[in-house]
């Protein structure tokens, strides 16, 4: 038994003791659930766009189910340190994570972890899903994806596309741009979304790969040109941009998302009550409001839906992580 599931265990064992000298309680508590604040962990700092969009979120889920939703920021080490918390926690409904895109990736890329993202973690709800937008420098001769693809081709090697650190969605969109087109371009990796920024319009790098919020006020500004957008369709605050697939490179799809998932174990009453009241306050205005400020996609979805996206995701990075060479990371 791993280290997760037997900590989990003994936790689970007090919960169902408790239960036994109180007769009922284990229903009691799960059919008024929640009794007092929960604990949504997030591996993002205040202020990040993860962090905006959950204390909305939070803040409504709040409202509807009668206690506090309590964001703990614990940002850091791919996530790694935040699900690690989250997954050791009692499976009573009372700590949840925000999981994601970067934990399929993260199975795909890391030789091992302290925990497994799919049965370590009982799915709950998607929160949002966001696509990159590929930008250029306001100006350049690269209008759309069939002149970049076609300069790639006569300058193998010359095409530089900013990207943030490997392990990445940014950095996999690259990896992924190679392997599906078969050319030959330089991701050049910074450290933080302004760095890219900078780059791109001192013309350090041709073309930048990065969600709407950390570059919209140059969208707005005009400094830079939207000449796709990464996902399976366009995104409703772009319609006239077309998508990477639709520029003729149909096997192109990268589409980052969150969700909340709680430790495997959790009562499934407890579960559905939080899938359905995730999805209902996502429909509230105040809600849909934030998903268009942050350039996001707010709906919920089934426990099901969740799980089929994460695992999907996770097959998805692990193909490429052998077709493109990626090395593991310890």
């Amino acid at each position: 038994m791993s280290g997760i599931k037997y900590m989990r265990s003994i936790a689970a064992f007090f919960v169902l003791a408790s239960g036994f000298v109180f007769g009922a309680a284990p229903a009691f508590a799960q059919a008024n659930y929640p009794t007092r604040p929960v604990q949504l962990i997030i591996a993002y700092g205040a202020g990040s766009v993860g962090d905006v969009s959950m204390r909305v979120m939070a803040e409504k889920l709040g409202a509807k189910l009668g206690q506090s939703f309590v964001i703990e920021n614990k940002p850091g080490a791919a996530g790694i340190v935040a699900a690690k918390t989250a997954a050791l926690a009692a499976p009573d409904g009372y700590t949840l994570l925000l999981t994601g895109n970067s934990y399929a990736i993260s199975t795909a890329l890391f030789n091992s972890l302290p925990y497994n993202v799919v049965t370590d973690f009982a799915p709950i709800s998607t929160v949002a899903s966001f696509d990159m937008l590929v930008l250029t420098k306001a100006g350049s001769p690269l209008k759309s994806m069939q002149d970049v693809i076609k300069y790639a081709k006569e300058n193998p090697g010359k095409l530089n596309i900013a990207t943030l650190s490997p392990g990445t969605t940014q950095y996999l969109a690259v990896e992924l741009l190679k392997v599906v087109t078969g050319v030959d371009v330089t991701a050049v990796p910074f450290r933080t979304s302004p760095d890219m920024a900078t780059a791109l319009l001192r013309g350090d790098v041709d073309i930048l790969l990065e969600f709407y919020a950390p570059v919209q006020s140059l969208v707005q500004d005009k400094k830079v040109d939207v000449i796709a957008t990464t996902g399976r369709k366009r995104v409703y605050f772009m319609p006239d941009v077309p998508t990477v697939a639709e520029s003729g490179i149909g096997d192109f799809d990268v589409s980052s998302w969150n969700g909340i998932t709680a430790p495997a174990g959790t009562p499934q009453p407890i579960i559905d009550k939080l899938s359905r009241a995730i999805t209902e306050v996502l429909q509230s205005p105040e809600a849909q409001a934030t998903g268009r400020r942050l350039g996001m996609e707010m709906r919920g979805s089934s426990p099901d839906e969740l799980m089929a996206r994460l695992k999907g995701d996770i097959a998805k990075w692990t193909d490429l992580a052998v077709k493109a060479k990626i090395p593991k990371m310890n």
